[in-house]
């Protein structure tokens, strides 16, 4: 939950949808109260099951409490680069909810439990609301420009003059056997 972009939440019945302004960064909290899959399949992303609850009993949902497992590794735990634990057992509990003297604030408290650190650590979250009722959705493309080019299983980069030239010091060239040799 790094909102490094616009972010949107979208509720619906059964899923809440964590939408953020960058290629494929959407997140899905089903909410239909499923229990956790037997062969849960791992993934960057893990899988979220979350719940609406009504914290001070005026008949509104208004925190949504998340966990979320099954996230595939290995994995940072944060921009340091702290390896979490090899085992992909970490869970990662979330409540999301508006501020009650200010309601453009929206908080997310979140902690993480994993073999690699020596206790649960929690981190408090502020993110604002847009005033803006029409918020700009900026397109972006992470293909566009980019430079790396992958051949069979090999990854090689184009230079600034537009060549192949390899990624890691001593890498065999790509097999050309399938290219028409150009005569000079």
């Amino acid at each position: 939950m790094n909102v490094y972009e616009p972010m949107e939440i979208v509720v619906t019945p059964d899923t809440t949808y964590i939408l953020i302004s960058h290629i494929h960064d959407n997140r899905r909290i089903y909410t239909d109260g499923r229990d956790w899959p037997k062969d849960l399949e791992p993934a960057y992303k893990g899988y979220s099951i979350g719940k609406w609850i009504d914290t001070d009993g005026d008949g509104r949902f208004d925190t949504l409490e998340i966990e979320t497992r099954g996230m595939k590794g290995p994995r940072a735990y944060d921009t340091t680069g702290l390896p979490l634990h090899s085992d992909n057992n970490t869970v990662v509990t979330e409540r999301l909810y508006l501020d009650k003297d200010d309601r453009m604030v929206l908080w997310n408290e979140i902690t993480t439990i994993d073999s690699a650190l020596t206790r649960p650590w929690t981190v408090k979250k502020r993110y604002l609301r847009s005033p803006n009722s029409r918020p700009d959705w900026l397109e972006q493309v992470c293909a566009e420009n980019n430079l790396h080019v992958r051949i069979g299983n090999e990854g090689y980069m184009m230079s600034a003059d537009g060549l192949l030239m390899p990624a890691k010091k001593g890498q065999a060239p790509p097999d050309l056997r399938y290219f028409k040799q150009s005569q000079k």
